[in-house]
């Protein structure tokens, strides 16, 4: 009898998964599904369930199915890879990489328990700080979190999806490195499995056979910080190789950072990954440098400069 009843959903509140009881969603992306749950002294986890949705449902006792036999080795091989990526996290323990305590197979797929912290992500709070942050901030910010990163690579491991809304900002500030979900690629092997962020993602990661490494991660970084300074999200990496129309930081956001800084990030963004920073220790080190303050002027400042470059180069 086919148990399948619909594509993939959530499992409901209640529901056991070995020692834990599911809560609620926490969030849902194209590849996994998060919960709230507790275990049996009432400790609160996050549990990661890889689901594709575009390929599974769920059958009425829970069982996740593939729907179409084509898919079924596209599945087997993204499981090994969840698998295979939460085994590797649960060997680092680092205060900016988020915990993996436990991993299973349950359901006919795998399940990645991780630590609970109260907090948000970068993205909203950049909402609520009006949409970017001081440079002393950023600066600790993204430096704390590269050191996390740096261990995440020593794994052979990349990350692919470092954006605003994977960066977790617990209460005390710290900022925590979350969701690993298309690190699909073990670095120094040949397959990408990774779901691309337009405007976070690198341009070799359009590519089918990228030269995907460190360079790629430093990418991400760049347009993360892009973003927290006020530049807004950037196009998508594979249009701006037919066009860029990216303003560069050090124009679009002069007087608002140190020149340092704005260098760093234009070098990040480059779109020959040859031209990045060489690894993560140095774009660490020049966060870590000192610089001379740059006061964060009104954002309408900018603005007004930035459309008045624009239009001076126009009339010219």
């Amino acid at each position: 009898m086919d148990r399948t009843q619909s594509k993939s959903r959530s499992l409901s509140a209640g529901s056991r998964l070995e020692g834990y009881t599911i809560v609620r969603v926490l969030s849902s992306g194209g590849f996994s599904e998060v919960y709230l749950a507790l275990d049996d002294h009432d400790r609160k986890y996050a549990i990661k369930e890889y689901l594709p949705r575009d390929m599974v449902g769920r059958s009425d006792i829970g069982d996740v199915t593939v729907l179409n036999e084509l898919d079924r080795e596209v599945f087997k091989l993204g499981l090994k890879c969840f698998f295979d990526e939460a085994r590797v996290l649960a060997t680092i323990r680092h205060p900016n990489v988020v915990r993996v305590s436990n991993f299973f197979r349950a359901n006919q797929t795998v399940y990645m328990v991780m630590d609970y912290a109260d907090g948000r992500s970068l993205a909203r709070e950049l909402e609520l700080a009006g949409g970017r942050m001081p440079e002393a901030r950023l600066r600790k910010l993204f430096a704390e979190l590269i050191a996390g990163l740096a261990e995440v690579h020593k794994q052979q491991l990349l990350h692919l999806d470092i954006k605003p809304g994977n960066i977790y900002l617990c209460r005390n500030g710290a900022p925590i490195l979350l969701d690993f979900g298309t690190a699909r690629q073990a670095a120094g092997h040949g397959h990408s499995a990774a779901m691309i962020t337009p405007g976070y993602a690198a341009p070799e990661q359009y590519q089918a056979k990228g030269p995907l490494g460190p360079w790629t991660d430093i990418y991400g970084l760049g347009a993360s910080m892009y973003l927290a300074m006020g530049g807004g999200r950037l196009p998508a990496a594979n249009e701006r190789l037919r066009q860029d129309t990216l303003p560069p930081a050090a124009t679009a956001l002069a007087g608002q950072y140190s020149p340092a800084l704005l260098q760093l990030v234009d070098q990040c963004l480059m779109l020959d990954h040859t031209a990045r920073p060489a690894s993560l220790g140095e774009v660490r080190e020049r966060l870590l440098a000192s610089y001379p303050a740059t006061p964060l002027a009104p954002a309408g400042g900018r603005l007004q400069r930035w459309l008045s470059c624009l239009l001076g180069r126009r009339a010219s």
